[in-house]
């Protein structure tokens, strides 16, 4: 198949995965659009929302339709590297057995990631970056396609472990969860209290779903829309040459290169979702918001004045 049949099939394959997510979920249709676009592009995303706006529910219905393997793992501050890891057990023959933790799995739902201390967010962190764990010395692979979609709750910072930027930084994606519509929830309300309950498909196998991330990878970008990228997270910077007045003024630090590589990576998926051969500046702009709130540290003025990431950003563009 040639890559410009492989969009055309993506595009409707994207399609038909809408539909099927769209019989469980009601609404959120860009929140499900950033977390598609982190899962074809090969990232993480990390989901920002109050509890009870169905992000579990979400991340399940959203690997049934891609035909993956789902575990969900709720942070506790007791929880240890070995709970979501696995754990070597002395079996009847006396032989030391590796037992697979919840992390084995294509998509894990990270509940409350703050909410566990450093030393277990730290054993999430190599399984995300390495797409591997090691293990009393021994390396184990990770099955691929392989994601992890964590949650935060914004409200409750009492008793939390906040996540340091270093690995806010491996989050391809932050995402924000906002409330229903009016409508929104009379539906959620009406499809969720009658004894109906959805079948979703499994559109997917795990190997098309490596090809169309390999796809995605293929596609090319002209020279000035990399350029553009970089240059928007350049302006990030308020120690850089290319920051203006309003950056210096309301932010402490701006993005790393990751945010740069992340923007090409997002927008080549956002134009294959469009049927596109290459990105241009539109779906740059179009997922910078996701890639960059979580990369920028405001001030206290920003925060005094009630500047939001979102409004920076917005002023960049």
């Amino acid at each position: 198949m040639s890559d410009v049949t492989a969009i055309q099939n993506l595009v409707e394959k994207r399609n038909q995965l809408k539909t099927e997510i769209g019989k469980a979920i009601v609404g959120q249709d860009a929140v499900v659009d950033q977390i598609l676009l982190s899962i074809f592009s090969g990232g993480h995303a990390l989901l920002v929302g109050v509890p009870g706006l169905a992000k579990t529910l979400m991340v399940n219905t959203i690997a049934q339709a891609l035909g993956l393997h789902f575990k969900r793992i709720q942070f506790t501050p007791d929880l240890m590297p070995s709970d979501i890891l696995g754990s070597e057990i002395l079996d009847e023959n006396r032989q030391f057995k590796f037992i697979k933790g919840p992390v084995f799995s294509n998509i894990i739902l990270a509940d409350e990631i703050n909410r566990t201390p450093p030393k277990t967010q730290a054993a999430l962190l190599e399984a995300m970056q390495e797409r591997a764990v090691t293990i009393a010395g021994v390396n184990h692979k990770l099955d691929l396609p392989y994601f992890v979609l964590a949650t935060q709750n914004p409200i409750e910072q009492e008793g939390t472990y906040p996540l340091p930027e270093a690995q806010l930084d491996r989050f391809m994606f932050a995402i924000k969860l906002e409330y229903p519509t009016f409508e929104e929830e009379v539906q959620v309300v009406k499809s969720t209290t009658n004894d109906q309950k959805p079948e979703i498909n499994a559109l997917f196998t795990a190997q098309e779903i490596i090809d169309f991330q390999q796809l995605i990878r293929r596609i090319p970008v002209a020279d000035n829309v990399i350029e553009y990228a970089v240059s928007l997270v350049n302006k990030t910077r308020p120690g850089g040459t290319m920051a203006d007045a309003y950056v210096k003024n309301y932010l402490d630090w701006g993005a790393g290169p990751r945010a740069s590589q992340n923007l090409i990576l997002a927008a080549k998926a956002h134009a294959a979702f469009q049927g596109k051969f290459s990105p241009d500046r539109e779906n740059v702009q179009a997922v910078a918001e996701g890639i960059l709130r979580h990369r920028i540290i405001k001030n206290y003025k920003a925060d005094a004045e009630g500047i939001t990431e979102e409004m920076i950003i917005q002023k960049l563009l």
